[in-house]
């Protein structure tokens, strides 16, 4: 689907862990995101002038209906926090390429998420059910503590494992520590988090011969590919810029791990 700027409206919103708010909001764009990918937010405040990447966490699209679960990191996101029911609000959508739900086939699949990189995974999760393609599916979640947010959610459609920083939940620290406490095996892993996190599962991937998809984070500017401000290293060269690189809000944000460079 051709992305687009479109007027939606606010259905509500609340606050589900310190500074992390879940907002669902009414729009088209629903009908045809794809887990993984992302709607850029335009504040109110034209000071701020850039819109905010948000990546959407749920779709409900029988009701027109958008799920972004965000944390408070700067003045756009924190002007979106105030929003309430009936608000308007202008975004871009849908933006990127989203997870490859036809690498899971007959696979065992690790949906990995770390922080505000958890979001995603509920969707994929939900697609991943419907499609019935996965011969099983796991999502590996971690926190910084207890506060588990969304995590009986993504129980309706998987085997959630935690993993927390600070040993309140779950495993003792990290996704990869959570795969050896609970003796995890996988074939495929689909993944979004902070960039330490998609390094160590990399490596992974590779000792164990598995494919990884990454989803990564960047700061954008644009968000469609026009600025090329948002880009990382990879092994081939990109059609666009003649280099080495790939523009993360265009090309990805999902990228095979073996074929970047982080």
């Amino acid at each position: 689907m051709e992305k687009k700027k479109v007027k939606a409206k606010v259905i509500s919103q609340r606050e589900i862990a310190d500074g992390i708010y879940d907002m669902w909001i009414e729009t088209d764009l629903a009908a045809d995101v794809k887990a993984g990918q992302f709607i850029c937010v335009y504040p109110c405040d034209k000071s701020t002038l850039l819109p905010r990447p948000i990546s959407v966490c749920e779709a409900d699209r029988e009701t027109d209906r958008v799920r972004m679960v965000y944390r408070i990191a700067g003045k756009g996101t924190k002007e979106f926090s105030r929003y309430r029911a009936g608000d308007g609000i202008e975004i871009l959508g849908n933006l990127g390429n989203g997870f490859p739900l036809d690498a899971a086939e007959g696979k065992r699949v690790f949906l990995m998420g770390g922080g505000i990189g958890i979001p995603p995974m509920l969707q994929l999760a939900k697609d991943l059910k419907m499609e019935g393609k996965a011969m099983e599916v796991a999502v590996i979640a971690g926190y910084r503590n207890g506060q588990l947010f969304l995590k009986e959610d993504m129980e309706k459609y998987a085997a959630v494992y935690t993993a927390t920083e600070d040993g309140s939940a779950g495993a003792k620290g990290n996704v990869m520590d959570a795969v050896g406490a609970y003796g995890l095996q996988g074939d495929v892993i689909m993944a979004c988090g902070p960039m330490p996190m998609l390094r160590a599962i990399k490596r992974y991937a590779e000792e164990n011969g598995i494919k990884a998809y990454i989803s990564l984070e960047e700061r954008m500017a644009c968000g469609v590919g026009a600025c090329l401000g948002c880009v990382c290293r990879t092994k081939e060269i990109d059609a666009h810029s003649h280099v080495k690189n790939a523009r993360i809000c265009t090309d990805g944000p999902v990228f095979l791990a073996e074929d970047v460079d982080i």
